[in-house]
């Protein structure tokens, strides 16, 4: 805790906050099963946990409740709220907003908590203020409870007793001005960063999309049309080293099988591999897909590769050290960051790469979550992968490289419609992914196509990267002037101001008179 100035307390947030009409301080909400699609205004609706961001309400962000189901107007969100998701991964969990405004008919669902500062005590612009601070942060996360960061839980009872700094409700006024001053141009800063970035996205699909319907090498194709090895003859020399590969495999297995029967089969049997059959697009799959260059030709990102599977449905048990575990998170920038990564023991890693088994030229896809990230595997470092990235293992002649970029595109709905399922989560299934449509370009057209593209979003990705930096540069800003704020740095105090010991101590002599009056009039 910070050293705070003497007209200030400490006080645990259950007691600034006011009576609801439910009887209670902290009210949870309620999760049927609703709708897919959001609720029209004169519906009911049930807010999703991504209604709540940091100091943000979204009421878009909500699920129609069924008309076979009553609503619940106790639980209706209203002006002057407090906000906070009280369940989910552990950065989503304890996220709190001030709802200045709402439309009607909103009720809040079982993974948030509503609650309303007590005006005698505390504006409600100020706990919010407290609330999206590092120092109630770093409490909050101390609070959560549950066996992993992919699923935690705020209760009550640890909440209520959060410590929040209180200064005199005039200062408290004061401070509410000079945050709002600061943070509107610290937001118009971060608004404009972020069109960048959009831009930067749009600009990057425009660049990918003229090269992959091989626009961008129109004039590489000229006079080397006699040169160039067509799709068809491309897909010709996967199929052969697929069956290669599948007669390796079998190969393998012979020897083991043969060793496994010297050995009087005490063993486990050693499991037959099993030949990959070759899926084949349906009829008028590819229809209203863009019309590709002679030589190119439309295909399914299965036909490209050997089989595509997820990592593990199963959560592992983490270690400090051991073999890398890549989730969804660590993929980012075309690239696998290791930095934050987490580590499961050589033990559980043999047992999951019996199931997939992510080699140096793979490509992996994220399938939940934030959908379609992708890289490419570039070293022989071991890991394992969680459920939501998928491992491609291309087949050569294509390009790893290729097969990442288009990818992207494809999953990104540029080709087409988004093949993606899910609600409060976006999934690509498995199924979706093998079933992708790549425009599939000749080999030496593909390394043709990924070199200029290397150079080309290079510059794309440096001006993110800048972008990136100085959004991170912002928060610390933002946090800077928190820390300011709740240590009675931002503003000067006042010595007239009320100091919060007085203000407690007439508050509950105010509640002990009302209490004897109740008695008497009894």
């Amino acid at each position: 805790m910070s050293i705070l100035p003497t007209s200030w307390c400490y006080i645990e947030i259950e007691q600034v906050l006011q009576l609801l009409d439910t009887g209670k301080v902290i009210q949870q909400g309620w999760s049927p099963q609703c709708e897919k699609e959001p609720s029209d205004l004169d519906e009911w609706g049930v807010l999703k946990t991504t209604s709540i961001q940091e100091g943000a309400f979204l009421p878009h962000e909500n699920k129609k409740l069924p008309e076979t189901m009553e609503p619940r107007p106790a639980i209706e969100v209203k002006p002057g709220d407090i906000l906070m998701t009280c369940a989910g991964p552990r950065n989503r969990c304890g996220v709190a907003c001030f709802v200045k405004k709402t439309r009607g008919h909103l009720m809040m669902s079982g993974k948030m908590y509503r609650f309303r500062a007590d005006r005698q005590m505390v504006e409600a612009k100020y706990l919010e203020a407290f609330l999206l601070s590092q120092e109630a942060k770093t409490a909050i996360d101390k609070m959560k409870t549950g066996i992993n960061d992919s699923g935690l839980n705020l209760t009550h009872g640890r909440f209520k007793k959060l410590a929040v700094p209180i200064p005199p409700i005039n200062e408290q006024k004061r401070i509410i001005a000079k945050i709002d001053e600061l943070f509107s141009d610290l937001d118009k800063g971060i608004e404009s960063l972020k069109a960048t970035r959009e831009q930067l996205t749009i600009y990057r699909h425009a660049v990918l999309k003229y090269a992959f319907e091989g626009k961008l090498t129109k004039q590489w194709r000229k006079g080397k049309k006699d040169k160039i090895e067509s799709a068809d003859e491309m897909l010709d020399h996967i199929r052969q080293e697929r069956e290669k590969y599948y007669q390796q495999k079998l190969e393998v297995w012979e020897k083991a099988f043969l060793k496994w029967e010297e050995g009087g089969k005490k063993d486990k049997k050693p499991a037959k591999p099993r030949k990959q059959e070759e899926i084949q697009p349906n009829k008028d799959e590819f229809n209203g897909l863009p019309i590709l260059p002679e030589n190119w030709k439309w295909v399914l990102l299965s036909q490209l590769s050997h089989h595509i599977v997820d990592g593990t449905h199963k959560t592992p048990k983490y270690l400090n050290t051991g073999v890398p575990f890549i989730s969804a998170k660590d993929i980012n920038g075309f690239k696998i960051s290791f930095d934050d990564t987490r580590f499961i023991s050589e033990t559980e890693h043999q047992e999951l790469i019996k199931r997939c088994t992510p080699n140096k030229g793979n490509v992996l896809i994220t399938k939940s979550g934030t959908i379609g990230r992708v890289a490419v595997v570039e070293s022989d470092n071991e890991f394992s992968l969680f459920e939501s990235v998928a491992n491609v293992p291309v087949i050569s002649p294509t390009s790893p490289y290729y097969i990442a970029l288009v990818s992207y595109l494809a999953i990104a709905g540029v080709f087409g419609a988004r093949n993606q399922k899910g609600v409060a989560v976006k999934h690509l299934h498995l199924e979706n992914l093998r079933r992708l449509p790549i425009p599939l370009a000749p080999k030496y057209e593909q390394q043709e196509i990924t070199e200029t593209l290397e150079a080309i979003l290079s510059v794309i990705d440096q001006q993110d990267k800048i972008v990136s930096e100085n959004l991170k540069k912002a928060d610390a800003l933002r946090q800077s002037i928190l820390k300011q704020t709740f240590s009675g740095k931002l503003v000067e105090q006042d010595p007239k101001d009320e100091p919060t010991s007085v203000l407690l101590e007439r508050i509950k002599r105010e509640k002990e008179n009302t209490k004897k009056k109740k008695r008497r009039v009894a």
